[in-house]
């Protein structure tokens, strides 16, 4: 299939073109696209509006890993591991060029730890059944060492190796709108919300406004439903409905979402070699350590902070960073200091708080499952937040049956994505530096500049590519999500930011907002 174009105009001009969508989705993440998706495939009307660009918050900053939630065993959550390990077969086969499996290792410094978490990583297996990656093994001291070199060997006993996934999260992000489009859904970046509207007497929800970034124009949206699935700023959507009208309560619910803050920190590949990611489930504080290895470079983290600040750009505390770095020096041979780090940043994870007892003002709550929460409002708007980048098509699956349910739009019950392959998918060589393009790759070497390239991982053809059919608008969008330069290298970002904001302004004919970008990855490298 021959990709779409996105040129700015022609989005415009068919958002105006439409009296009424079925499906009206607020936020450009993880669950919102995917629910475009979902939503899509089944034929209807679909509008996404993303108020900066797709996957800029929280869905742009995970680990980087499709997995089961090791951790969630010891907790007993069984039916949510099942769940997810099985969303992480889907999620592999539906787009192999931005997914694949990956071997992790846990260290054992004591013995006991090594037969208590192998045994848990047995029944991890068994959880997966034929959507396993493959087999568990208890490790000797020196296959510990061999599968994963860079292991601090003082003290080793042995170690346990399993399979999980990993992803490119903000590309996937992109898949997902391309194929939402594809199906479609009209997706929009650069476009935030800045109300609801209700209908005259009942209040029922029934559009939305927004404004366009670019041209400050304002735009007046009329929806059959509308679906609130901005993560950690779910909240500030259900406080558009306050206002009290004739006959119908609040329907805000305060405190739906509870952030918490994850830290990484990005060092050279040599503090860790080898493909094989690591894991220590449990740290000195009681946290998990990752050190993963992604794009030539190797991800430390994370944090979990609880935090009430809900901004755009959450900075990494220096207790955290130093957190990190603690840790993972008891775990690596080679243990990094601040100086190593050549990109940190944060995100904030939209884990759904305790909701009120169900109640006529508080609306129809309902929880699917232990992770993610989907709230119908007395007023019609549809809520979700929680949940994991793993699960999203089984949450999107779930948004959908919530409308369903709540007689909102007609809909069949059928799963209708679990066979739908994502934008580009094709099995892809590990490594190359086109691969996550996937069936795309050829039509992107055919493009002005695909023989000039800006940095090792970056050619003119791409950030042109990225213009004309990624939605990319602004070098942040190019150099945080389209290529993940700014997560991987603050400074080599900085470095060739102007030169693609030259492609970008001859491409799109507005401002690339070079100074936003350079002011923004400073926030990126590590100070002192």
């Amino acid at each position: 299939m021959k990709p779409l174009q996105t040129d700015r105009a022609q989005l415009m001009a068919r958002m105006s073109s439409v009296d009424e969508f079925d499906l009206a989705i607020i936020g450009g993440g993880a669950t919102g696209l995917g629910t475009a998706v979902d939503a899509a495939v089944r034929g209807l009307k679909v509008l996404l509006v993303e108020a900066h660009d797709f996957a800029k918050g929280t869905s742009s900053r995970s680990t980087k890993l499709v997995h089961g939630g090791v951790r969630y065993l010891a907790q007993g959550h069984l039916p949510l591991v099942w769940e997810a390990l099985h969303e992480r077969q889907t999620l592999l086969r539906n787009a192999p060029h931005l997914a694949h499996a990956m071997p992790f290792v846990m260290p054992a410094y004591r013995r006991m730890d090594q037969w208590f978490y192998g045994i848990g990583l047995k029944l991890y297996d068994m959880l997966a059944g034929s959507a396993g990656l493959g087999p568990t093994q208890f490790l000797t001291r020196a296959e510990t060492l061999a599968q994963a070199p860079g292991t601090l060997p003082a003290h080793l006993v042995g170690g346990v190796q399993y399979w999980d996934g990993q992803f490119d999260d903000a590309r996937l992000a992109l898949a997902l709108a391309r194929t939402a489009a594809a199906h479609g859904a009209l997706v929009i970046n650069h476009m935030p919300v800045t109300g609801l509207l209700t209908a005259s007497g009942t209040g029922k929800v029934c559009g939305l406004t927004c404004t366009d970034s670019e041209t400050g124009l304002q735009h007046s949206i009329k929806a059959r439903c509308v679906v609130n699935a901005t993560g950690v700023w779910v909240d500030d959507i259900e406080a558009m409905t306050q206002t009290r009208v004739a006959d119908t309560t609040q329907t805000h619910v305060p405190h739906a979402v509870r952030p918490s803050q994850g830290v990484h920190l990005v060092v050279d590949a040599s503090f860790w070699p080898g493909h094989t990611a690591l894991l220590v489930p449990r740290t000195q504080d009681g946290r998990v350590l990752f050190a993963v290895p992604w794009q030539g470079k190797v991800l430390l983290g994370t944090t979990d902070t609880p935090t009430s600040s809900v901004a755009w750009e959450p900075q990494a505390l220096d207790v955290e960073i130093d957190q990190i770095l603690e840790e993972a020096g008891k775990y690596l041979a080679k243990a990094p200091a601040r100086g190593d780090v050549s990109s940190v940043w944060a995100g904030l994870r939209p884990l759904a708080g305790a909701l009120p007892a169900k109640s006529e003002a508080a609306g129809a709550t309902q929880n699917v499952s232990r992770e993610h929460t989907i709230k119908v409002a007395t007023n019609g708007l549809v809520s979700v937040t929680g949940g994991k980048w793993t699960t999203y098509r089984a949450m999107a699956a779930d948004v959908m049956q919530s409308i369903r349910k709540a007689q909102m739009l007609s809909l069949t019950a059928e799963d209708v994505t679990v066979q739908t392959s994502l934008w580009g998918a094709q099995p892809t060589l590990s490594g190359d530096v086109l691969a996550a393009y996937g069936t795309d790759a050829p039509l992107l070497q055919t493009l002005p500049g695909q023989d000039k390239w800006l940095s090792p991982q970056l050619s003119e053809a791409m950030v042109r590519f990225a213009a004309r059919y990624e939605y990319a608008r602004t070098v942040e969008d190019v150099l945080a999500r389209r290529n993940r330069m700014l997560f991987l290298d603050a400074q080599e970002a900085i470095r060739v930011a102007p030169a693609v904001a030259d492609l970008l302004n001859a491409e799109n004919g507005v401002d690339a907002q070079l100074d936003a970008f350079l002011a923004l990855a400073k926030g990126y490298q590590l100070q002192g």
